[in-house]
């Protein structure tokens, strides 16, 4: 997923639940500021990071490993 889709997705879910930033942020266990950064397109957050933060909105993050495109 492109960073673009993945702040959208947060962003639309944490909104459709009707839950600020600030009570997400507290409930997932990550800062404010990297909330803010990742719902708008700016931050670099771990795996782990977004892990909590799916889990609160109930959610889940799913990684999956493309072949590389050898053709050059």
């Amino acid at each position: 997923m492109h960073p673009d889709e993945l702040k959208q997705v947060i962003r639309q879910r944490r909104e459709s639940l009707q839950v600020t930033q600030e009570t997400l942020a507290q409930l997932a266990g990550v800062g404010l500021r990297t909330l803010k950064e990742i719902e708008s397109g700016t931050g670099n957050p771990t795996i782990a990071t977004l892990n909590r933060i799916a889990d609160v909105l109930g959610m889940e993050i799913v990684l999956q490993v493309r072949k590389p495109d050898n053709r050059k």
